[in-house]
């Protein structure tokens, strides 16, 4: 913080950017810390988040579509109906909503105990409302293998079910999966960043890029750097994590490889 200057020089102010490295290089926020320090753990803990959560949603929902395109009938019904249920809600209405019911009291379930300060809170939210993304084209995969010729001659030689899974169509929709990681860590960092915006996501004292942008709205017309830093951290690394799963895609996709020999 600095000597105010405006008015009768009572009271301070954040300083400014310094533009050198180790010494407050772009400012301090309201409460006189360096913004470059609080970008840096910010960012720690949205790509912590974002990556926890997309495990969460990959494991989940691929156990979910295995076993409801494999075994079908009355267990595929059940666990369909749930994911409709799921995917019936917007996301960002399902999450804050998820998010306000929990962010008082924590998730108390049994053994499981974590607190509203957490950073396991925003990475179970974020991870459950997207698992309908991740089952319904996992499961979609599994009902077509289900009915292939090397998935049929195992059951008729009597290999257990769980086998089948685990042996023989889980490694064909490996690829699917890898695709997956970082198109939902993309999804998952921009929900993780409006939760904190709207102090329903990571909690003080920690930071994450989301918060930062929050601690900045008041210093928009004097700091504006404090705000304009996080968002530009998100949408580069949204965009980075979108291109990488589309060339991830391309160079997996042997029908991608097929177009592009013909073009």
């Amino acid at each position: 913080m600095e000597q105010s200057t405006e008015g009768l020089g009572l009271g301070y102010t954040p300083l400014g950017p310094t533009w050198r490295l180790g010494n407050y290089f772009l400012g301090a926020d309201s409460q006189g810390r360096d913004v470059m320090a609080r970008m840096l753990y910010g960012g720690l803990s949205s790509l912590l988040i974002s990556g926890a959560a997309t495990i969460f949603t990959l494991i989940i929902g691929t156990a979910a579509g295995l076993i409801a395109g494999y075994f079908g009938g009355i267990t595929d019904t059940v666990l369909s109906r749930l994911l409709d249920v799921l995917w019936a809600f917007p996301i960002y209405l399902l999450a804050i909503s998820l998010s306000i019911v929990t962010i008082a009291q924590g998730i108390r379930i049994g053994p499981i105990d974590i607190e509203s300060g957490s950073l396991w809170l925003p990475v179970i939210i974020i991870g459950i409302v997207y698992v309908p993304y991740v089952a319904r084209p996992i499961r979609g995969q599994v009902l077509s293998l289900r009915h292939s010729e090397f998935v049929l001659a195992a059951i008729n030689l009597g290999v257990p079910g769980w086998r089948i899974l685990w042996r023989d169509i889980l490694p064909n929709i490996t690829t699917t999966l890898i695709v997956f990681v970082p198109l939902m860590m993309a999804l998952n960092m921009l929900t993780e960043s409006a939760l904190s915006f709207l102090s329903i996501g990571v909690q003080p004292p920690a930071a994450s890029w989301g918060t930062i942008i929050q601690d900045g709205q008041a210093l928009l017309y004097t700091r504006p750097l404090v705000a304009l830093v996080p968002g530009l951290a998100i949408a580069v690394s949204v965009m980075a994590l979108n291109v990488f799963g589309d060339g991830l895609r391309d160079a997996l996709d042997p029908r991608s490889k097929v177009r592009l020999g013909r073009d």
